[in-house]
Order: C-alpha cells, then structure tokens, then sequence
C-alpha cells in the first residue's frame, strides 16, 4: 500500500513511525512532513490546509490510503474531497470534525445526549458576554468557538481576567475569525486527563489513558500550549473511570453524531476532568492528540494499518488492538519564549546520541535541515518519548534523552509526569 501522513508536528512523525513498521506498506509519503518525517518518507511541500493540491497529488501517486493529523484539514473538509475522489482516507468529515471546530456545536451536542459537563452559555456580541461573566463571577473559562491551535481555552480566576479574555477573542481577534463567537462555561475542578478512542460511527475501541501537560512551565503554570508532554497510562483514569467515560460520554457521543446525520469516523478525543472518580467532558478533539499520540502509538503492538482500514470500513468490531504493558512518557522540547513569539533556526545538538538510548524515540515537530545541519523550525520542537517498565523508569529515561538535547534558549517542563507518581505512592 501506498500511504500518504498529512501534517508536519510530532504527532505526524509518530503516525509514520508507526505506520512504516506495517507488512502492507510499500511507499509512504509526507505533505509537508519535517526533518525527522523525511527519513521515513518522501516529503512533498504541500501545507496540511491545501486541500485540493493534497488530493490531486494522491491521485498522481496511487495513494491508497491518506491519514490525517492536524485538525484544520479536517474541518476543511479534506476527508470529503478525497472520498469524492474515490481515494481512501482515515479521519471524520467535515461536518462531523464541527465537534472540534465548534465549540458551540460541541457543548450543544453534550447537552442533547446528556453528556456529564460544566453549564455553559455562548455569545456573539462582546458586551452580552461580559454582563454574563459579572452575573456569573469567577473562576470562569472562555473558549473561542472556532479552531485556535489548542490554545483558544483561557481559564480566568478574576474578573479583570474574565473580561480580558473577551476582548482579546472578540475585539482583538488574537485567535482570528475563532473568535466570531465564544463560550463561557463552567470551570471544573480535578485532575485532566486525555481519552482517545477509534470509531467507525458504530463501534468504539478506547485507547490506553493519557495526561496531557497544556501549560507552558512547571507547576501547570504559565500560558496554555498546544501541550507540553504526556504519558500513558494516567493512574487517575481507573477501570471504573473509564467505564463511565465510554458509557457515559464516548458512545453517547458517537450515537449522538448519528443522530444528527454526522457519522463519526476517525478518532474521537475526549479531554476529561476527574474528581472523586467521576469524570466530566471538558471538549472533543476530531484527532489523535498531540503528545498524547507519540505516547499512544509507542505502546501499540497492532498493526495500525488494520484499525485505520477497518474504521473506513465500518468493521472495526473485527478488530482487537494489542497495546504494550510498558508506560510511556513524551517530553515536549521547545523554543524558548514558546507559545509566545521565539527565534527559528537554532543548531539542535545531541539528538542522535539520545536516540541510542534504549527504549527511547525522538518525535520530531518543528524542524529543518538546512545546510546539513537541524534547525528548529516551530515553537515545539522536539517529543523526546521513552518506555518504561513503569511511569517512573519511563520519566527517568526520557529526561535522560532530554538532557543530552540541547540548542540556544530551548525550553522544556521538568515535571512531565509528577502526576501520576504521586498517586502512586
């Protein structure tokens, strides 16, 4: 088979690492891929957004299958331009991925099937949001309705924040046309965690549990990212949590997609919040997560290409995923002053001796080559993930990597993990 990886972070690497290591693949290719893609692939310099010149060129390449990363192809309706075409491709349409791309569609769909999720209002003019925000007071989250590279959710705990928030998604448009509308919602306590799952709009075969790390330093504190590590499996998600997850909110949701004539195929992401073993539904994502991925599909043993054909098929209750008993844990290395303005084009030493390390692989994200040599290229930069026998061994041998990494003002968390450890103890 012929397979085509669309997107360029490190949750694409991970996708083509794991999809080269499948019998059935002859050829694989990248649009636009990185520097660590291109040893795996032949990169093609086509922008994840190019909707239209990605198919034509899986047409001129007897593309077999394409999959999708990032979410913004998805809700350009990639996934129906390619099956007009009569080609194979792995990802929800484009009016199923609106429980991405719309926050308010998303809530509104929680809300009809009875999804467990924090109350919610959602707005169109600034100034009716911000009477709703002094009604209501603080802590309070503001979403931008639209995509925003992961970074549209600002949690404010004043009220100068609340109203800060507003302005900068309407008024000021940091998030561009994301920003037309806004929900405010409830903010919910506990502990995060990520629930992925396959579906071909029938079945639902959950993932192994992750946590995501969104803020940019330790401690969870700073500005949100698009995520600064993870591991798998996350202790908080017990057997019991994730019973209610699937029954709770996962089928519910996929059944509920239906219902609005949306089939859901693809990966459906949940971000769940915890609290005394209940969780709640914070917002869907239409794709793997990114670190979440390069967690995830270290510890899968299964051919990947047989749940991706079986999902497009809609057989995919033929189908059982093998999934390594190891932990694993990704660091995301970054440019400094990330998820701010940073410098490309820094020189990034040490990534071949990392990659010796045992049970240890580098994901790359923003990279170049350029002269012969790596250079960054994006504000993450580098997933340095690691198997461990267990979440401990797993964190230990990725900062191991991590420390023999380095480039001018590169930037990391030092306490990927810390979570899980104590509650382990």
């Amino acid at each position: 088979m012929r397979i085509l990886v669309v997107g360029s972070g490190g949750r694409e690497h991970a996708l083509a690492w794991k999809l080269a290591q499948s019998s059935k693949v002859t050829k694989l290719y990248a649009a636009p891929g990185n520097a660590g893609i291109a040893g795996l692939a032949e990169c093609a310099a086509i922008d994840a957004s190019e909707v239209r010149r990605l198919a034509e060129f899986a047409e001129r390449q007897k593309i077999d299958l394409t999959v999708v990363g990032p979410e913004l192809p998805l809700t350009l309706g990639i996934v129906d331009e390619f099956e007009r075409r009569g080609m194979g491709i792995f990802g929800p349409s484009q009016a199923a991925s609106a429980i991405e791309g719309s926050k308010v569609f998303s809530k509104r769909l929680m809300k009809k099937q009875n999804i467990p999720t924090g109350f919610f209002q959602t707005f169109y003019r600034e100034e009716d949001a911000k009477r709703y925000i002094q009604d209501v007071g603080t802590p309070i989250v503001v979403k931008a309705d639209g995509l925003a590279g992961g970074k549209g959710s600002l949690v404010c705990r004043t009220l100068a924040e609340a109203l800060d928030a507003v302005k900068m998604i309407m008024e000021e448009k940091i998030f561009g046309d994301a920003g037309e509308r806004v929900v405010i919602e409830e903010y919910l306590v506990g502990e995060e965690a990520s629930f992925l799952a396959f579906t071909d709009g029938k079945t639902v075969l959950p993932m192994p549990s992750s946590q995501d790390h969104k803020p940019a330093y330790d401690n969870d504190q700073g500005p949100n990212t698009g995520g600064m590590g993870a591991y798998s499996p996350a202790p908080v998600v017990t057997e019991e949590v994730q019973r209610k997850a699937m029954e709770q909110i996962m089928i519910p949701a996929v059944k509920g997609m239906d219902a609005e004539g949306k089939r859901y195929k693809g990966v459906l992401y949940v971000g769940l919040m915890i609290k005394d073993g209940e969780p709640k539904a914070l917002e869907f994502n239409a794709r793997f997560g990114d670190p979440e991925a390069q967690c995830l599909l270290v510890r899968m043993r299964s051919d990947l290409i047989l749940i991706l054909e079986a999902a497009i098929d809609e057989r995919l209750h033929e189908v059982k995923i093998e999934w390594q008993e190891e932990a694993a844990v990704c660091i995301v290395m970054a440019s400094g002053g990330y998820p701010g303005r940073f410098e490309k084009g820094k020189i990034i030493q040490g990534v071949e001796a990392a990659s010796k390390l045992k049970g240890v692989f580098i994901f790359h994200a923003g990279t170049a080559l350029r002269d012969g040599k790596l250079v960054t290229a994006g504000g993450r930069v580098l997933g340095v993930t690691a198997l461990g026998k267990g979440i401990k061994e797993a964190i230990e041998r990725a900062y191991e990597a991590v420390k023999l990494i380095s480039w001018e003002g590169v930037h990391y968390r030092t306490d990927i993990g810390k979570k899980a450890l104590m509650r382990m103890e």
